[in-house]
């Protein structure tokens, strides 16, 4: 996991890569690796405080029209996987003023390393 992660943070603008916030889960146990590897500090939310991950709540819903809980991913290519991350970066959300993800991420790197 620490290595996924690793790479996928290393694809990110360095003013992207500032920190991480992950939701209590066994998957980060080696959160202290990371930031070793990286420099960039983990932090978590609080048990019981689903309020404090709301757009992760709000992910974890749109991914579970793909993958029901308890998927096994390993059984997913990373062509099926990419397909999931296009449909999800392209899809307009009320929360963003209609706007898609990507369109946001484009506009805010821009913005931030103009």
């Amino acid at each position: 996991m620490v290595a996924a992660v690793t790479a996928a943070f290393q694809q990110l603008p360095p003013t992207m890569r500032r920190s991480l916030t992950w939701d209590r889960g066994v998957e980060m146990t080696r959160h202290t690796d990371f930031t070793a590897a990286t420099g960039i500090p983990v932090y978590f939310c609080d048990a019981y405080c689903p309020w404090q991950r709301g757009s992760n709540e709000n992910s974890n819903g749109l991914l579970r029209q793909y993958f029901p809980k308890k998927t096994d991913l390993s059984q997913h290519d990373d062509d099926h996987v990419q397909t999931v991350v296009n449909e999800l970066d392209t899809r307009p959300r009320q929360t963003l003023r209609w706007q898609t993800p990507h369109e946001v991420f484009q506009a805010n790197t821009v913005a931030m390393i103009a």
